[in-house]
């Protein structure tokens, strides 16, 4: 029972990453702009997260400088293709390129350097609860959080005015313009919101799954966030599901390599 407890914990703490940039890459295509630059949004907010945390001691203002700085590579890519008219694909693949390097730069001094552990949801008595109390109450606050965004995407998108006004925008944007909606700055929210959640993905593999700064520790989850979307087909509860299946495949592959 314990090794299926670890497996368990194994598959959620490998996903997570994937399910906050898949959520808000989905929010960002909902609103009709494809952003290829979560790579490199990830790899800005691991980078920046990790660099708060060591030189404060905190993992909450890592967390906020994480959601900052992807956000605002995000709203340079909403400028350059919302209101500067620049072709998505290219500045996205740009965008990554940039993070990639820029991340390099920044966190040359920090390579190798470990982090406390990150805090882990306690809560008194379900904790305590055999196997449930530690498959369900026995991981960090990020695990909740991401379902909890997950979760409000779904109502956001399907039970708002404001999300039933992006869809209708990335339906057919001259309709919604036609309508008086701000197109370009509901898409540019959108945007900043995407980059802001890939952000607080790639914080939690420098915070919480390895808590250290490695050069390039993103390893490519960006474009599998892209793809996890498409296996969604665009509905955000299903993005629990493919980015915890990746999540088994992970960890299959890592115990394959360490078997052999």
């Amino acid at each position: 029972m314990d090794l299926f407890i670890a497996i368990f914990q194994g598959i959620i703490i490998a996903s997570t990453p994937l399910v906050l940039a898949a959520v808000g890459e989905l929010v960002v295509e909902k609103s009709g702009v494809l952003n290829l630059g979560v790579e490199g949004m990830m790899i800005i907010g691991a980078v920046t997260s990790f660099i708060v945390t060591y030189e404060t001691g905190s993992h909450f203002l890592g967390l906020i400088a994480a959601v900052i700085s992807a956000g605002l590579v995000a709203s340079l890519f909403g400028l350059l293709t919302q209101y500067l008219l620049s072709n998505q694909v290219a500045t996205g693949l740009a965008l990554t390129l940039f993070g990639l390097g820029l991340a390099s730069l920044i966190g040359q001094t920090y390579s190798g350097i470990s982090l406390d552990t990150f805090p882990v949801f306690d809560v008194y008595l379900l904790t305590e609860i055999p196997i449930i109390g530690s498959l369900l109450f026995n991981f960090d606050y990020l695990i909740y959080l991401s379902i909890i965004i997950v979760v409000s995407v779904y109502y956001f998108l399907n039970k708002t005015k404001l999300g039933l006004v992006l869809i209708a925008i990335g339906d057919s944007h001259d309709s919604a313009h036609s309508l008086g909606y701000s197109v370009k700055m509901v898409r540019l929210f959108a945007i900043i919101f995407g980059g802001s959640c890939a952000g607080l993905g790639g914080a939690y593999l420098s915070l919480v799954q390895t808590p250290m700064w490695v050069e390039n520790m993103t390893a490519g989850r960006g474009w599998i966030a892209l793809a996890i979307v498409v296996f969604a087909v665009w509905r955000p509860l299903w993005i629990l599901v493919g980015a915890y299946i990746f999540g088994v495949l992970q960890l299959y592959n890592c115990t394959y390599r360490l078997l052999v």
